[in-house]
């Protein structure tokens, strides 16, 4: 082992071993496994590429998830991981771990407890299934943009720190703004809706706050929400072909791009069909309860109902997303516009507003939005919000809002399902839920 770099050497990445067979290269990464047999060692480097193995004699080895640096000659070897092995020439410590990791990362498995992966997640997002999952997020993020930007829209960047909850109700995280009362923005969408006036279409990426008591699988108390505004529609059925291109497009992507991971996590992409499903929420009801005999309660699909309509529209259809629409007022927020009737007129019990559903979890909501002043100042008094404190809101209806809707995409849950893991914390580097603030 020695302690001079060789500077002459250009890095080379562990995916591009097999293109250096026969040459000598300069590796850089963690020390992920170490194992010693009769003098002769072996290691395995981790790099943000992949894992490589690498093989000497009379190294002395120093802890997993050391920073390390691997000089020696490409090797074609069947059972190293991607065919190729390095014959160590130089070993070099760059900074050595001062103790043995909590966990080990070659051995670490989802079904453990997840509090303890949790808890020492500043270790265990090195794992390599655990960067695959924060990888083909990014690739969705990055796909999002793109398809996005494509269709002519602008990205924005909205508050965080807000005077009223854009949804109401009481799943708002408070603060003390200065001696005056604030929240943590529970969704950009009456900004979003704002700025329709501006640009048209826009969408954001960003974190929201949610103080909901929720500690389940699905839920996270902050999470990165995906979202769009796009004007000039002729109606919610807009926004839905929007998002059906939209998924599409991120699925070619992700297909394209992250390959590897996906393999890695044994994960299978959805085919997005040219149209998904749609149904309204009545229909909905009616079909999981004279197909399955389960009943719906309250004023929304319970958990068990959207896993059995997914279950019935990927059986019959070939399909693993579908839209729900025609939500009732009571379970849409105040800007949902109602629906409109064959003859023109509204229809007060009805909205416009719809779910999507994959693999039996809404990973969306969205719709079209209020978009005259008379009527939303009348669906903030039936609400019975405070339209003072909506104020800066409702200005811009004075002035021409066009027709306009759009959507909001969970990007955890939509990881989540598209990669089949069971909890949704897992889908960020460092979750925040009902009982965590830490790491």
């Amino acid at each position: 082992m020695t302690t001079q770099p060789l500077p002459h050497l250009k890095r080379t990445l562990t995916r591009e071993l097999p293109e250096a067979e026969g040459q000598t290269v300069k590796l850089l990464g963690f020390l992920h496994a170490r194992r010693d047999l009769g003098g002769v060692q072996f290691l395995v480097l981790r790099d943000r590429s992949g894992i490589a193995q690498a093989v000497g004699a009379g190294l002395d080895l120093p802890l997993p998830e050391s920073s390390i640096e691997v000089i020696g000659k490409v090797k074609a070897h069947p059972k190293a991981p991607g065919g190729y092995e390095v014959q160590v020439e130089r070993l070099r410590v760059l900074t050595p771990a001062t103790e043995p990791p909590p966990v080990e990362l070659p051995k670490m498995e989802w079904n453990v407890n997840p509090e303890t992966l949790l808890d020492y997640r500043v270790v265990t997002v090195r794992g390599l299934k655990e960067r695959a999952v924060l990888r083909v997020q990014a690739e969705l993020v990055a796909a999002f943009r793109d398809h996005l930007r494509a269709e002519g829209f602008t990205e924005i960047s909205t508050p965080k720190i807000v005077s009223a909850g854009a949804e109401g109700g009481a799943n708002l995280f408070p603060l003390d703004y200065f001696g005056q009362p604030a929240y943590l923005a529970q969704s950009p969408q009456l900004y979003k809706q704002i700025l329709v006036g501006a640009f048209e279409r826009v969408f954001e990426v960003a974190p929201v706050y949610r103080a909901e008591e929720h500690a389940t699988s699905r839920h996270l108390n902050e999470y990165l929400s995906l979202d769009v505004e796009m004007g000039f529609i002729e109606s919610e059925e807009d926004v839905m072909d929007l998002e059906n291109r939209l998924l599409a497009a991120i699925m070619a992507r992700l297909k394209e791009r992250v390959r590897p991971e996906l393999t890695l996590l044994g994960a299978t992409l959805p085919e997005v069909p040219d149209r998904i499903p749609r149904i309204t929420l009545l229909e909905a009801r009616r079909l999981v309860s004279e197909k399955y005999g389960h009943t719906v309660g309250g004023k929304d699909l319970d958990p068990e109902a959207e896993r059995l309509l997914s279950q019935h529209y990927a059986e019959t259809e070939g399909s693993e997303f579908v839209f729900v629409t025609k939500y009732p007022r009571a379970a849409r927020p105040f800007y949902t516009h109602p629906e409109v009737n064959p003859d023109g007129s509204l229809n007060p019990d009805l909205t416009r507003g719809f779910d999507l559903l994959f693999r039996g979890i809404e990973i969306t909501s969205g719709g079209q939005r209020i978009h005259e002043y008379s009527m939303l100042m009348d669906s903030i008094a039936q609400y019975r919000l405070n339209p003072e404190s909506l104020a800066g809101y409702t200005e811009v209806f004075k002035y021409g809002m066009p027709p306009h809707g759009g959507f909001a995409i969970g990007a955890e849950r939509l990881t989540a399902k598209l990669l089949g893991i069971a909890n949704v914390r897992y889908a960020r580097a460092f979750p925040r839920d009902r009982h965590r603030l830490t790491p």
